[in-house]
């Protein structure tokens, strides 16, 4: 590790709360966002960033860390997360909150959205109540402001690795029950196609609340009628999502085709190296660009765990899968069952893979996820201001250190 600390020991609760409050900096790092600068500064204090520069740190800060060089950055933002660290948020415990938000942050991811699967409401309820109560406890790991809503309002032949029990059409009678049961959600992933759902995307718009097209067979001009009704974004770009099809002999395009269309369409791409190839996130990247890509890790509990079985879902009444090749699938091997992906290695393989800059790789981990998410007024940027969630990595995307509401986690 190059950077090197003055006057710190993050290992005791007392220099943690010193870690907090005291005036910081690092300087001599290659600065990524909004400006990238060779050789500049952060500074921080009381978790808020007070000042970044080029050049020489010529303030009165405290604790002055020496990046040595390597790249600093805003923290990495995860707006899809099943979980990570032998969790699973549908696990509905304390610990798997506390857990994958720990194994999140070890990785660089800052902030996260916890994601469900689709289950029965009372699982889902439950899952409201647990974060609800976890969060005061989240001490070490990645901050989580919301949920994302995965299901269970899905197509069944992109259903994916959901559990088909639990697919069905969007009712207002219970869709109502759901959204007035938590003041948590954030974002809702669904089949626009589906009866009901168009109403859906309005009500999830009026709310403030991200409709995003998932696990879909929408055709284009559902998918564009879609947009106009509140849905913005797309779950896992070409993940279970409708592209080209015939029917009767005619050709007709999917949500695939209206992403690339539709220039105000942002998108989500999951990039562990394994679900989308060098080309197709190359063309992504070209048409969609960083503005309106961001990557995903769609982790499940095995993030950070070593290959073998897992279940996706709840402990107690998920699907059994198996992580082998970098990738969790399902047990017959007809379709992969989420990710096992951590944030580092999402940037790590946009840039390596896919022959993209660090800065544009970072951008479409941070500033882009935060304006999807409607938080960029605190997060996604290195920015006077806005919280102090910063990263130290190098050029591999290793991450050397992690700091999150100016207290330096990891």
């Amino acid at each position: 590790m190059h950077c090197g600390d003055i006057n710190l020991n993050v290992g005791t609760a007392t220099a943690r709360k010193k870690d907090k409050t005291m005036k910081q900096a690092i300087v001599n790092g290659r600065i990524i966002g909004p400006a990238t600068a060779e050789r500049g500064y952060v500074e921080w204090s009381d978790g808020v960033i007070t000042a970044v520069g080029e050049g020489e740190y010529k303030g009165d800060a405290g604790l002055v860390t020496d990046a040595g060089g390597e790249w600093v950055s805003p923290g990495f933002i995860d707006i899809h997360t099943h979980g990570a660290g032998g969790y699973d948020f549908m696990d509905c415990t304390i610990e798997a909150y506390l857990g994958s938000a720990e194994m999140s942050a070890r990785h660089g991811a800052t902030t996260i959205f916890p994601t469900t699967l689709a289950s029965t409401n009372e699982n889902l309820f439950e899952t409201f109540e647990v974060f609800r109560r976890a969060l005061p406890l989240n001490t070490k790991g990645a901050n989580m402001p919301g949920l994302h809503l995965e299901g269970p309002y899905f197509a069944y032949n992109q259903r994916g690795a959901q559990d088909p029990r639990y697919l069905r059409n969007p009712r207002p009678e219970e869709y109502d029950a759901i959204l007035a049961a938590s003041d948590d959600i954030w974002r809702m992933s669904l089949a626009p196609e589906l009866d009901g759902a168009l109403e859906l995307g309005r009500v999830l718009r009026a709310k403030g609340i991200l409709a995003s097209i998932a696990h879909s067979d929408a055709l284009f001009e559902e998918a564009v009628e879609a947009f106009h009704n509140g849905y913005t974004h797309v779950t896992h770009l070409y993940s279970c999502t409708s592209s080209v099809v015939r029917r009767n002999a005619f050709r007709y395009a999917g949500v695939v085709e209206a992403a690339y269309w539709l220039d105000d369409m942002t998108v989500e791409i999951i990039t562990d190296g394994v679900h989308l190839p060098k080309s197709l996130l190359q063309l992504v990247y070209k048409l969609k660009g960083a503005d309106r890509t961001v990557l995903i890790t769609d982790s499940m509990r095995a993030a950070g765990m070593p290959e073998g079985r897992y279940v996706l879902g709840a402990r107690d009444s998920g699907m059994e899968v198996v992580v082998e090749d970098g990738v969790a699938k399902l047990t017959d091997r007809s379709a992969f069952a989420g990710s096992v992906a951590t944030a580092d290695r999402c940037v790590r393989t946009m840039h390596r893979l896919a022959e993209v800059s660090v800065p544009e790789a970072v951008k479409m981990m941070t500033a882009t996820p935060a304006r999807v998410m409607h938080i960029d007024g605190r997060k996604g940027s290195l920015a006077t201001g806005k919280d102090a969630d910063i990263l130290i990595f190098n050029d591999d995307i290793g991450i050397q250190r992690v700091v999150i509401g100016g207290e330096t986690r990891f």
